[in-house]
């Protein structure tokens, strides 16, 4: 049988809103979330046995161990198959590592999608999400791979329709920012709810919101400022603010040149800098 593949398409939270903490710990989160315009690729072919091989721009970054989450994804979906995992996998990892891109998450999802096809097991969205929660709190909104409101720790969804059409600069500054220290430097957030979605002003209606993690990330990691300076400063940039826990950081601008003189004027300034940038998948 000849190879799958499948893109792991960027996760990028327009916001991130804490809504409480539950008791075992982990908090609730309300977040509209979008895919941008780069991926990671993953390949699989059969195989003999299980093996990842991970290659790419980031490959250095990320070690293939037993709990990475492409073989974890590969082997809970084999055992709810029935079957061996027997398949060879190649990661072509070109989304910087923990950097609010969901990288992880996504390339899991895209595991369970590009697998259900390889070994035609004929599985829906709905009947892979079970497995899609076992793996993460963002696993699922990656494997549904629209733009959703995201609730709880990640298993209530939301699609989201008639999003305008968005030009996205994403910048990660090359710097590294632990989602564990983010959220210990959280502190206290009055839990609220938050308005449902608008039928119209999608952006006022974002700037309404937050993303409660920035400001603790901000003191842990100083550069993250500066990365949302340089993007807030270019000319057409209508919302500027850090995705996920971060480094990463994002700009919406609603004209496509004024998003490529954004691009080229960080990368001038900030030569080791990391861009991508497109238009947000809107199906």
């Amino acid at each position: 049988m000849m190879g799958v593949e499948e893109a792991a398409r960027a996760k990028v939270n327009l916001d991130l809103c804490i809504t409480g903490r539950r008791a075992d710990g982990y908090h609730e989160l309300d977040s509209v979330v979008v895919f941008g315009p780069v991926a990671d690729r993953l390949i699989f072919r059969p195989a003999p046995a299980l093996r990842l091989e991970i290659t790419g721009r980031f490959a250095g970054a990320l070690a293939v161990e037993a709990d990475n989450l492409v073989l974890r994804a590969a082997r809970r979906l084999a055992g709810l198959a029935g079957i061996a995992p027997d398949v060879a996998i190649t990661l072509e990892k070109d989304l910087p590592v923990a950097a609010g891109l969901g990288g992880g998450s996504a390339d899991a999802a895209a595991t369970l999608r590009g697998l259900d096809r390889l070994w035609r097991l004929g599985l829906s969205v709905a009947e892979l999400m079970p497995v899609a929660q076992s793996l993460g709190a963002d696993v699922p909104v990656c494997l549904l791979g629209r733009p959703a409101r995201m609730r709880g720790v990640g298993e209530q969804l939301e699609p989201l329709h008639g999003l305008p059409e968005w030009h996205l600069l994403l910048v990660h500054p090359a710097v590294p920012c632990p989602t564990g220290r983010v959220f210990a430097e959280l502190g206290a957030i009055s839990p609220r709810t938050w308005p449902e979605d608008p039928a119209s002003d999608w952006l006022g209606w974002l700037e309404s919101r937050a993303n409660h993690l920035e400001a603790p990330a901000c003191r842990l990691v100083p550069r993250i400022r500066d990365t949302l300076g340089a993007i807030s400063r270019q000319k057409g940039c209508r919302l500027a603010r850090m995705s996920g826990s971060g480094a990463a950081c994002f700009g919406l601008f609603e004209d496509a040149r004024a998003m490529a003189m954004a691009e080229a004027a960080i990368a001038i300034d900030h030569p080791g800098w990391w861009l991508a940038s497109g238009t947000i998948e809107r199906r």
